[in-house]
């Protein structure tokens, strides 16, 4: 039976992951609408292009050549936000003023080297093979004895600060556990104390009882709009079995991850015929030598389009001072991606 108060009136949804509150208003969804509309971004790109500096054969930025691969291509940012061989050090006045060092390594990932596919539009084979990079950057990266932890993600799109379409992630490994992963695993820690079972492992059976924001799903992994999303179109991917991380994945596991992955982004682009625009990233257990038995393999998509090509949700006022707001519900927006078709916009033109 459908909750009316869910549905018409403001009200607050608790975020299990990280403990925080977003503020729900579907009443203004009545609203007229007169925000900010922007030209589409046209998506049409050259196989090869000789000025990007991820594709193969080009020279990057700080002179160095890629080469020629043929598949995924690895290598250390050249511009690190964290340094390897940074000094040691700390900072404190009178605990006012604190800093401390933070030593890190970052990589990037080249998807392909044709520089006019997504994971939308590659092939389910080719995406295991980036799977199989993560995989191996995760454990080279996680055993190192000063990282306690490893970030991979994605910004897709100029909305989201990405300054080279060419399709890539990168991975930010570090000494230091961050705050959005910390954040969940102290609600993991304190759920699984009390239950001896994981958070998502209950939330995901109750989410597969309800079907009310199910995106998407196959023997191993499930897409949904979490009950708490903040951004219009947010989805989490999910193991239905409690793993740590993606080192854990079974053969088929890593088959069902790149399906679910190339499904999601793919919905993502039909929904307004257009290269969807997100930031996505796994969150994993921490790699700081202890079992983590309460943590639940996951992955966040928040993409900032709204209601077209061309409007998107700022996070500003409200939102920046006091807590995330959104107006359409997540049994909406999960709906609107649940009927959209899984097979590419660009392939049935």
């Amino acid at each position: 039976m459908k909750n009316t108060n869910l549905t018409d009136y403001p009200h607050r949804r608790l975020n299990i992951l990280t403990g925080e509150w977003v503020l729900c208003s579907p009443h203004r969804t009545k609203r007229p609408w007169q925000g900010e509309q922007s030209e589409t971004q046209e998506d049409k790109r050259p196989q090869y292009d000789p000025q990007c500096y991820l594709c193969p054969g080009n020279v990057r930025a700080n002179g160095e050549r890629n080469p020629d691969y043929k598949s995924t291509f690895v290598f250390t940012n050249d511009f690190s936000a964290l340094l390897e061989e940074a000094p040691k050090f700390d900072h404190n006045e009178k605990n006012l003023l604190v800093a401390e060092s933070q030593k890190g390594i970052c990589r990037v990932v080249n998807f392909s080297p044709r520089h006019d596919l997504t994971l939308a539009e590659m092939n389910k084979e080719d995406i295991e093979k980036v799977i199989s990079v993560w995989q191996n950057e995760f454990e080279f990266l996680g055993s190192k004895p000063f990282i306690k932890y490893v970030q991979i993600f994605e910004n897709k799109g100029k909305i989201m600060g990405n300054s080279n379409p060419h399709p890539h992630c990168q991975i930010w490994a570090q000494e230091d556990i961050p705050n959005e992963p910390l954040k969940e695993l102290k609600q993991f820690r304190k759920y699984f104390k009390k239950h001896e079972r994981t958070l998502l492992q209950d939330y995901l059976k109750l989410e597969l009882r309800k079907k009310e924001r199910l995106v998407y799903s196959n023997d191993s992994f499930v897409a949904l709009v979490p009950f708490w999303a903040v951004w219009p179109y947010e989805t989490l991917i999910v193991s239905r079995r409690p793993i740590s991380n993606i080192l854990q994945f079974k053969k088929k596991e890593k088959r069902d991850f790149a399906d679910i992955l190339k499904t999601i982004t793919t919905k993502y682009d039909n929904l307004f015929k257009v290269s969807f625009p997100y930031s996505a990233g796994l969150h994993q257990a921490p790699t700081d030598g202890r079992e983590h038995k309460e943590w639940h393999f996951h992955m966040h998509f928040y993409p900032p389009l709204l209601r077209s090509a061309t409007i998107k949700k700022f996070m500003v006022g409200y939102e920046m001072l006091a807590e995330p707001q959104r107006d359409i519900t997540p049994e909406y927006s999960s709906e609107i991606l649940r009927k959209l078709p899984a097979k590419h916009y660009k392939d049935t033109q």
